[in-house]
């Protein structure tokens, strides 16, 4: 290794554990808002209701990631231009992705809002007219807000290339805390009103994004602000092409986490969405986590490639393994101290089975041992493999869990056991995947 190489590889070490140690200040915090938000708006609204929320909200990730994967193309696209310093080249490819996310987003608003007219939400969702009677002008009101937030978040992603994953987590952690504090806000008013809350939660990350939009380009970084000048068709064509990958891996993981919450509306009671949401977030705090840790190798893998530092690689992912035994320790311990958590976190109003604890760690296990290879694999550009799996789950998911339920056992458990079955070739196969990658064993659809 050459003496250019071995400081790059010095200099994106530093800049990630740097990164991650920051993270860990914003996401500690963040982890703190989102338990408190949890009781908070439980409290509020009551179990039904804040089941209905949790479902809606489910649905509106949907619009929020409808992005055809250009936020995670600008991500690699950006950290690649800035790995060979070509500054114009960044600005052409922010500027296209900025300009492209607002006219997706118009059409898609549009059919959502007459669609939510169209469709009969309460017998969608299985919803009580009797104690929800604004439904329709909740999810109206929150697709708007939701979609202005679909085209300012692209901030998050010029700092995930710029390999600054801690300011795009203090964006979404100030996103959340005002979410909060909005919440307290309803809540002391005495409002119990679910179109209040839904507000609250869908404009406070709206207002965090435009807030950041002229820090960060008339002050921090504007050579890269976009303009319409630099708009470059040929820039769109690169991020579809691999952003259109990241899409349908985004429409797939989406489809099980929206479709759990609504097949448990549909199959059982809305109610229960809320015990099976608190036990995933309880354990999703494992998931934050691990996130923060693990965000950075994403785009400092993606420059490692660049580089050619395949020995950067190999060395990250043995650190990587030690932190999966942590996380699987970690999740262990959890539920053993589930139930007096569940009462000191919620109050005893809302009964959640130690089965379902279990089930809920074995399942995150999965997902986040899973994702450990993806962020591997996403800085590499390997995303074709990850595609047909998460694909095949997504589609998989829904009907073998309707057989499950009406054949075998009528139970919320039965959902979280399809969900960790589904999910399990991806771990595999994204193992057998990076191996081949790093090892200079792959080809064919394997290099894709």
């Amino acid at each position: 290794m050459d003496l250019k190489q071995l400081m790059g590889q010095d200099k994106r070490t530093a800049l990630m554990r740097k990164n991650i140690a920051l993270s860990f200040l914003i996401k500690g915090w963040s982890g703190i808002v989102t338990l408190l938000l949890v009781p908070a708006t439980l409290h509020c609204l009551g179990e039904y209701k804040n089941g209905i929320w949790l479902t809606v909200s489910s649905m509106l990730i949907w619009i929020d990631n409808l992005d055809i994967g250009l936020g995670n193309g600008l991500r690699n696209q950006l950290a690649s231009c800035l790995a060979h310093n070509d500054t114009e080249k960044a600005r052409e490819t922010i500027s296209s992705t900025f300009i492209m996310l607002a006219v997706i987003i118009l059409p898609i608003m549009l059919v959502a809002i007459a669609g939510a007219y169209a469709v009969d939400l309460y017998h969608f969702l299985n919803v009580d007219r009797q104690q929800i009677d604004d439904l329709t002008a909740v999810v109206v009101v929150s697709t708007i807000l939701v979609s202005g937030t679909f085209i300012f978040k692209f901030i998050g992603n010029v700092y995930l290339g710029l390999q600054l994953p801690a300011v795009n987590n203090l964006l979404v952690t100030i996103g959340h805390t005002l979410a909060l504090l909005g919440t307290y806000a309803v809540y002391y008013a005495g409002s119990r009103s679910l179109m209040h809350i839904a507000i609250v939660n869908t404009a406070a990350p709206l207002l965090t994004y435009l807030a950041a939009y002229p820090y960060t380009f008339n002050v921090r970084y504007p050579k890269l602000k976009p303009a319409w000048r630099h708009f470059n068709k040929n820039a769109v064509g690169s991020l579809f092409t691999i952003g259109v990958k990241f899409f349908v891996l985004q429409v797939a993981g989406i489809l099980l986490f929206m479709s759990s919450n609504i097949l448990i509306s549909r199959l059982f009671n809305p109610a229960l969405v809320t015990p099976y949401q608190i036990a995933y977030r309880y354990f999703s705090m494992v998931m934050l986590l691990f996130t923060i840790i693990s965000t950075p190798y994403w785009t400092a893998t993606t420059d490692a490639w660049e580089r050619g530092d395949v020995k950067w690689i190999k060395g990250s992912r043995r650190g990587m393994d030690k932190i999966i035994i942590a996380m699987a320790a970690m999740l262990a311990l959890m539920v053993a101290v589930s139930q007096p958590v569940y009462r000191i976190w919620v109050g005893s109003e809302v009964e959640i089975p130690l089965s379902l604890s279990a089930l809920m760690a074995i399942y995150m296990f999965v997902i986040l041992a899973s994702l450990s290879y993806s962020y591997y694999l996403n800085g590499v550009g390997a995303l074709t493999i990850q595609l047909i799996c998460t694909v095949t789950a997504a589609v998989l998911f829904i009907p073998l869990t309707y057989l499950a339920v009406r054949q075998m056992s009528h139970d919320v458990n039965t959902i979280i056991i399809m969900m960790t079955a589904v999910n399990l070739p991806g771990l595999v196969v994204n193992k057998i995947q990076f191996d081949k990658i790093v090892y200079k064993k792959a080809g064919g659809i394997w290099t894709r």
